[in-house]
């Protein structure tokens, strides 16, 4: 039981670490929890200023007994903790049982459709919220899909997001992990399947530059506008700016195709764990704001419209720590806009998270060219 009303799980990852830091920034306790509290100890005292943050650091198992009892008495679990669909449920169902709301980073957009399907309602008739993927990957694009969106009749989404750097461990284990998965686009308001080894040729906005994209395991913006009335299509192509990086990562999956997932269902796990810890670079140096740049581009269009909305920023897992501190600072003030299974936009307001990332100097103000 923790007087805390924060709770960071997996806070001694590289984006956990940053959870941490703009809390303290944003004068928010928490508690600072994880497998094995002396790496949890190790990497939070190394944040600077922590000297000032009101915090505590717990050793937990990773299990529901033990998480429910951690989150008992906290209102907010920000969950660091993945690959999500493999490690996330104990999480949920952790902050159900204490009525505390969930929030996590997660790419995978398998786990998105699950967090609907198996706890949406619960957390909506428990007036709780349940927001997986608050996070640059998507949440900075929904900003950019919601201005577009703010001109009526624009009905398709086509979304590019792409990023300077290299993953860290526990994304790169994600990347594995949704290779297992099916991935969709929405089109006409259904999903529809991509085939595994779809590839982009892609212009980078502002740049002279071609890019190489993936589906990136579907994204979470099909689900965020499977229900929403102004959206009927939405196709997401993501990646990072290096070209062969990304050509690696085509191969690699072209590879799973063929030569695991023919193997036997059981044996996935243990391959793709052995193909994760070859790509594995271990905690990446902390982000250059000149060197790690982000792009989220939006073209939307209509029968009689186009609007191109471009946030140009930096940094992206700061912008993803950013918003998880600030998410969970505004649910210990207010209720959320939308309670239950909700993006970072459907329950603080896309605006109102653009004004954070503005403030905090990771994102220019957004390019918006529209014609109709």
């Amino acid at each position: 039981m923790t007087d805390k009303p924060v709770v960071v799980y997996g806070a001694s990852g590289y984006t956990g670490r940053l959870v941490c830091e703009y809390l303290r920034e944003l004068g928010v306790p928490f508690v600072a929890a994880g497998r094995d509290a002396a790496r949890v100890r190790e990497v939070v005292e190394r944040i600077p200023g922590i000297e000032t943050a009101q915090y505590e650091v717990v050793e937990v198992e990773h299990t529901v007994e033990a998480l429910t009892e951690l989150f008992t008495g906290a209102q907010v679990v920000c969950n660091m903790v993945g690959p999500f669909i493999n490690l996330g449920p104990e999480v949920v169902e952790a902050c159900l049982a204490t009525g505390a709301h969930y929030l996590d980073t997660t790419g995978e957009q398998d786990w998105v459709l699950e967090c609907q399907r198996r706890w949406g309602a619960q957390f909506a008739d428990a007036g709780l919220l349940l927001s997986p993927g608050i996070a640059q990957m998507y949440t900075t694009g929904e900003i950019a899909i919601n201005i577009a969106l703010e001109t009526p009749g624009l009905d398709t989404l086509d979304v590019l997001v792409l990023w300077k750097g290299f993953p860290t461990t526990a994304s790169t284990e994600t990347i594995f992990t949704i290779l297992k998965a099916d991935w969709f686009h929405l089109q006409e308001n259904q999903y529809v399947q991509f085939e595994p080894t779809t590839t982009f040729d892609v212009v980078v906005p502002g740049s002279h530059e071609l890019a190489l994209a993936v589906p990136w395991g579907g994204t979470s913006h099909p689900v965020w506008f499977k229900d929403d009335p102004r959206v009927s299509t939405v196709k997401v192509a993501g990646g990072v700016m290096n070209k062969p990086v990304m050509q690696a990562v085509v191969a690699t999956t072209a590879m799973v195709e063929t030569d695991i997932k023919t193997l036997p269902r059981d044996q996935w796990d243990e391959k793709l764990a052995e193909i994760a810890k070859q790509w594995s670079a271990g905690m990446p140096p902390r982000e250059n704001p000149r060197l790690n740049t982000s792009i989220d581009s939006v073209h939307a269009s209509g029968p009689l419209g186009r609007k191109h909305v471009v946030i140009h920023g930096n940094s992206n897992y700061k912008q993803t720590g950013l918003m998880q501190a600030w998410a969970a600072m505004s649910l210990l003030q207010q209720k959320p806009l939308r309670a239950g299974f909700a993006s970072g936009c459907q329950a603080f307001g896309h605006r109102q998270l653009l004004g954070v990332l503005r403030q905090f100097g990771l994102v220019l103000e957004p390019v918006v060219t529209e014609h109709r």
